[in-house]
């Protein structure tokens, strides 16, 4: 029997870094009392599941802290189809209780989040029911915001990571499409594309073919490298972007998802039109490899704050 997800007592280091397995384990906690609520108030057993998105865990170190400070806070949050959450009242009611439970579940560690706005549709994800926003800002400066992305398909956290890397992959190839001439872009908007090139490729690390990795690897890691160093020089910056646009990056990513999902008849390219059903599915081959790994590095942060307590 899995444990009752609790929130942690502690979610940032001495040093202001944060704890990402803490922070996850906040996420868990919020989706858990979400299904409790609701359950009850709606006479209807749900089941919502969360969790942490972004890169920071993947580089983080043995115990989960992160390596570099972060500034934004992002959260996927899987709710279940064909329920009475599909009600546009319910749904409002839900949303409300969120912003509410985060601003008091992130008041315990000195974040203190307001001006929640949600309903936002996010794009590339399905058209019949698309992934919606819900965004809060830290009022004291301390972060730039809050940000929940509500997927409309319950399933485990690893399964919503792996999927939701299609759709990011999308994103960043509006970019860096080899097809096209490189794209001029402000320097935070070249940043964020390399954040997300990142997240990507140590997300699907294990899916990758070797030929691939033999090709970006050292590009990669080079990248990865001079984040952690503080990559601010813009110049630097545009010169990275065209470095991942020229070495066709995005194209080994997108092989490593293409593949497994096109044996189950899902075209990656083609998302927004797939059944409703299968919002967040993942083929067994990617839980086989990413989804482990994944699990994998949670469980080795939880052993490691454990018995470095002890």
């Amino acid at each position: 029997m899995s444990e009752t997800p609790r929130l942690p007592q502690r979610l940032l280091h001495d040093d202001g870094k944060f704890n990402l397995y803490y922070l996850n384990e906040i996420y868990k906690t919020l989706a858990y009392k979400a299904s409790i609520k609701f359950s009850i108030e709606l006479k209807e057993e749900l089941s919502i599941t969360a969790g942490i998105w972004g890169g920071q865990y993947l580089i983080a170190d043995k115990e989960g802290k992160a390596r570099t400070n972060i500034v934004r806070l992002y959260c996927l949050v899987n709710l279940p189809q064909n329920t009475l959450l599909d009600k546009k009242e319910n749904f409002e009611d839900l949303m409300i209780f969120y912003h509410q439970s985060v601003t008091n579940a992130f008041s315990n560690y000195g974040l203190n989040f307001n001006d929640p706005r949600w309903g936002e549709s996010i794009p590339y994800t399905n058209k019949k029911r698309p992934t919606t926003v819900l965004q809060m800002w830290e009022k004291n400066n301390k972060l730039k915001f809050f940000r929940a992305f509500y997927v409309w398909n319950n399933k485990p956290w690893v399964d919503s990571v792996i999927y939701d890397t299609i759709r990011n992959i999308k994103v960043v190839k509006e970019l860096v499409n080899i097809d096209k001439r490189p794209v001029k872009r402000p320097t935070e908007e070249y940043k964020f594309l390399l954040q997300d090139i990142l997240i990507i490729f140590y997300t699907l690390f294990d899916a990758l073919t070797t030929d691939f990795h033999e090709h970006a690897d050292p590009i990669m890691k080079d990248l990865l490298q001079k984040f952690l160093a503080g990559l601010k020089d813009p110049e630097v910056i545009e010169e990275e972007y065209l470095n991942i646009y020229s070495n066709g990056i995005v194209y080994g990513l997108e092989e490593a998802l293409e593949g497994p999902y096109k044996k189950a008849g899902l075209d990656i390219k083609n998302i927004e039109n797939w059944p409703v059903e299968k919002i967040n599915w993942v083929p067994q081959e990617l839980k086989g490899n990413v989804g482990r790994s994944l699990t994998d590095r949670f469980s080795n942060f939880k052993n490691n704050l454990e018995n470095n307590s002890s």
